[in-house]
């Protein structure tokens, strides 16, 4: 942010380059806070600014656990979740050498990399004896040793405080918290009656930040874990709190962007991100989904789309994305595929009602009238995928589709109206 606000920059310009804007504008959104790059000097990846008024981003969250701790599904994920157009990816290792493949993951993908340090902390802390055995240390070290490989952005709870605790405790919510990190902290403050070290120490962090040049994720570890949860006084006590954090952030110098819920029915999708921006003064919002029911296992990569869509075209920043597996398993390698690609279609559907993005949608209208499968296929934002339908149902025509064959639409109005 220092940077942003002393002048323009080879990083800035390369980003208002991808994004087809001035760069002047987007050195004045870095300078602000309602923008971020997350750009660990470490890890240096490409240039991806999140935030007001830009294309809406998609992550993808990778990662083992502890019955599936192999290091090369995981990169073989990664590599496709940028192949198909995810933004960043988020690396959730629990199983296995977390630390050796966070690293083969930083040097395998030059988009921004995220972590949440809590979770290698309290894995540690419960083969000692239990999470809640974690000590401070524990919890800023873990933080330093991730930013010291290059971690680019970090997800650290820090609305999580005896205060929030306190109002979850009466809440009266289905599903408590579904956040793992979150669910690490609230165990913690609970156990040791003390308020989170995360936040007490906030400037030390702040510190990290400021050295090591990573951004903060202030993450939602009271995001609802159903839709009859949404929007309840825990997740907006927390919400009160991250938003003064964020005034922090920036008087610090330090990037920031906030995280959101979670699951929320479609009628609260829009006062939720309207309240963030509200609450912590536009800084980036960041959704998981939303999902929008909670009935759906099998297809929350679909719910989720729904839910991002509108999140987005509200003004929601990012997107993380959800696969199919979500409630359920790992993920595979195509259903990480699926869920880049559900919550890039929701980004683009959001950015074009918004008015970004409309040439790509006008040129496959125009290939679509001319019959022109090739120049669909460029547009596509899957070309493998609509080349290999295509393919499945060739007609004896060649400029047709075994959808209506002979009595193509196109076809035959295009003859009239040509006479």
């Amino acid at each position: 942010m220092f940077r942003a606000r002393a002048g323009p920059s080879e990083e800035v310009r390369r980003a208002a380059e991808s994004e087809g804007t001035d760069p002047e504008w987007i050195r004045r959104m870095l300078a602000c806070g309602r923008a971020v790059m997350p750009c660990n000097p470490l890890h240096a990846p490409e240039p991806c600014v999140i935030g007001e008024g830009l294309r809406v981003k998609v992550n993808a969250n990778l990662g083992t656990s502890r019955d599936l701790p192999e290091m090369g599904p995981e990169l073989e994920k990664a590599r496709v979740a940028v192949a198909y157009g995810a933004d960043t990816v988020m690396d959730l290792s629990t199983g296995g050498d977390v630390d050796a493949l966070r690293r083969a993951m930083l040097k395998e993908v030059r988009v921004p990399l995220g972590t949440v340090p809590i979770y290698q902390e309290g894995l540690r802390a419960a083969r000692r004896s239990a999470v809640v055995d974690m000590d401070e240390d524990d919890m800023f070290n873990g933080i330093e040793r991730h930013a010291q490989d290059g971690v680019d952005f970090m997800t650290v709870h820090c609305g999580i405080t005896l205060e929030s605790v306190s109002r979850l405790r009466r809440s009266g919510r289905l599903t408590d918290v579904v956040s793992r990190g979150g669910a690490f902290l609230t165990a913690w403050v609970l156990h040791n009656e003390r308020e989170n070290p995360l936040y007490e120490n906030f400037d030390y962090l702040l510190e990290l930040a400021s050295k090591y040049e990573f951004a903060l994720s202030l993450g939602d570890g009271l995001r609802p874990g159903c839709v009859a949860d949404a929007t309840d006084r825990a997740q907006v006590q927390e919400l009160v709190i991250l938003g003064e954090l964020v005034q922090r952030c920036r008087e610090a110098g330090v990037q920031c962007m906030v995280e959101g819920p979670g699951h929320v029915p479609l009628s609260q999708i829009e006062a939720n991100v309207l309240l963030e921006k509200r609450v912590c003064d536009h800084a980036p919002f960041y959704v998981l989904g939303p999902l929008v029911t909670d009935i759906a296992p099998g297809y929350d990569h679909i719910v989720g789309a729904i839910g991002g869509a509108l999140a987005a075209f509200a003004g929601a920043d990012f997107l993380c994305y959800v696969t199919p597996a979500e409630h359920l398993c790992l993920p595979t390698v195509e259903d990480v595929r699926e869920g880049v690609m559900a919550s890039r279609i929701a980004a683009h559907a959001a950015d074009l009602a918004l008015g970004r993005g409309v040439e790509r949608d006008e040129r496959m209208a125009i290939a679509r009238k001319a019959l022109d499968w090739e120049g669909m296929f460029r547009e596509a934002l899957d070309p493998e995928r609509a080349r290999r339908l295509r393919q499945r149902g060739v007609t004896a025509e060649d400029e047709g589709c075994s959808m209506c064959g002979d009595v193509c639409a196109i076809r035959l109005i295009k003859e009239y109206l040509e006479k």
